[in-house]
C-alpha cells in the first residue's frame, strides 16, 4: 500500500511555530517514526506553501497512490480550487489537522474539502496522521 502525506502552508515550521498549538516535534522526525512503525506501508510526504502545487500533487498522486493524507492547513478554509481537486480524483483522501480546529477561530471551523473526503481527523496532534493512515489499512 502506498500513501502520500501532503502538507500545506507553514507546516514546514512544525516544532517552532506555536508549539502550544502544534507541539515541539518537527515533521521530518515524526515522519521517520511513522515509517518505522508502519513498515508494511510505503509512505511518501511532501510539504508546500503553494496552493497550485497542492493541486498538482493531488492530481499526480491519483495515478500512483492508494490513499492521500491531506493537511492543507489554512487552505482548508479558503481554497475551492483544492476542494475541486480532491473531488476530481479517484484516490481516497483523509483530511487531517493537528489542532482541534473547532476550538479555534470561527473561520477554521469550515472545511471546503470534508464533503469530498473519506473522513476527517482533527485535534490529535501529530498522531492524527497515523490515525488517517490506519484508516486506509483497516478500510
Amino acid at each position: 500500500m502506498k500513501i502520500l502525506i501532503l502538507n500545506g502552508p507553514n507546516l514546514n515550521l512544525l516544532g517552532n511555530r506555536e508549539p502550544d498549538v502544534y507541539g515541539y516535534k518537527n515533521f521530518d522526525d515524526y515522519f521517520g517514526q511513522l515509517q518505522f512503525s508502519l513498515k508494511d506501508v510505503e509512505l511518501s510526504h511532501c510539504q508546500t506553501n503553494s496552493e497550485g502545487e497542492i493541486i498538482d500533487r493531488l492530481q499526480e498522486a491519483d495515478k500512483d497512490f492508494d490513499g492521500i493524507v491531506l493537511n492543507a492547513a489554512a487552505y482548508t478554509h479558503t481554497s475551492i480550487a483544492i476542494a475541486d481537486a480532491v473531488k476530481a480524483i479517484k484516490t481516497p483522501v483523509v483530511e487531517v489537522h493537528i489542532s482541534n480546529t473547532y476550538a479555534r477561530e470561527d473561520f477554521r471551523q469550515k472545511s471546503f474539502f470534508a464533503p469530498h473526503t473519506k473522513g476527517v481527523i482533527i485535534g490529535f496532534g501529530l498522531q492524527s496522521y497515523e490515525l488517517a493512515i490506519r484508516s486506509f489499512i483497516t478500510k
